[in-house]
């Protein structure tokens, strides 16, 4: 079922089966990455001021965390023509069903720009033998884990929409992957994508922006997320402190300079690990956009 309010809930996180964290991690080349067209509000002004160089010395950097907390990047390389690529969170939302079936969704990526990405992220998880699920024909947009969150430790998804994934598809997702999934509008578009004002840490905890969300949503997170850290607005908006991502329930890879969110994470208990993702902030993502974690 899919779930908007709070008054429609009808279980507790106790009630799901239990979800392993995954232990992989994709990552695509950014070898052909820049800004070449706008497709969000953070990539105006900035078409063709991506420093490449650069930005592979940022990737390489993101990279290194991962294998420093024991998990080895699965590598694809960059394809000339698709200079987002790179943030592949979106292309697909990989699952592990309670039977331990693994597999991924496609996407329906929103933007014509992005569209080619998708077979090129279809060809690597059959090479790996996953399931294919694909969306039945229609216009409906959906983008993976831009807006398809898995909840940390149980079988239960946060889907945000809006602008990129559309509403109704997360009927086909709760129908076809038999999961609950708790569904959330959001209004602001410099927060596009879920993963731009929603960052899942542990089970009881998550970091979030509180102005991309309605009153709906945000009762949703604070009904199922014990410990609800708030970014400020500026660090969420210029720094995409909410783009973080939390691998292992412990440390969390930040961009650098968002002080007060770093803070209030090692209050919490984490231990931030602040990296500079400078030029891919030009495109609209930073630290989760970059990866895809999956089973």
């Amino acid at each position: 079922m899919v779930y908007t309010s709070i008054d429609e809930v009808d279980f507790s996180v106790e009630d799901l089966p239990a979800l392993p964290r995954p232990g992989r991690v994709l990552m695509a080349a950014p070898t052909y990455f820049n800004v070449e067209y706008v497709i969000n509000p953070h990539m105006a002004g900035n078409v063709g001021t991506v420093n490449r160089a650069e930005a592979k010395q940022q990737w390489e950097r993101l990279k290194s965390a991962y294998e420093e907390f024991g998990i080895q990047p699965v590598t694809i390389p960059g394809v000339e023509g698709l200079p987002d690529l790179v943030f592949c969170a979106n292309q697909s939302l990989p699952y592990y069903k309670p039977d331990g079936t693994k597999g991924v969704l496609l996407s329906r990526m929103h933007a014509p720009q992005r569209r080619d990405e998708v077979p090129i992220i279809e060809q690597f998880f059959s090479s790996m033998g996953f399931e294919i699920t694909r969306l039945p024909p229609g216009d409906d947009s959906f983008e993976g884990m831009g807006d398809a969150i898995w909840h940390p430790g149980r079988y239960l998804l946060w889907g945000g929409y809006g602008f990129r994934t559309s509403p109704s598809v997360y009927e086909f997702v709760t129908d076809v992957l038999n999961v609950p999934v708790l569904a959330i509008q959001l209004e602001d578009p410099d927060f596009y994508h879920l993963d731009t004002c929603f960052s899942v840490l542990d089970g009881r905890s998550v970091l979030i922006y509180p102005g991309a969300f309605l009153p709906e949503g945000l009762d949703l997170i604070r009904r199922f997320f014990p410990n609800v850290i708030a970014a400020p607005e500026d660090e969420a908006r210029r720094l995409f402190a909410c783009n973080a991502h939390c691998p292992d329930g412990r440390h969390v890879l930040i961009q650098q300079g968002c002080k007060v969110t770093v803070e209030a994470l090692r209050e919490a208990g984490f231990v931030p690990v602040e990296l500079d993702t400078g030029e891919f902030l030009k495109s609209g993502g930073s630290v989760f956009c970059m990866k895809l974690m999956f089973w």
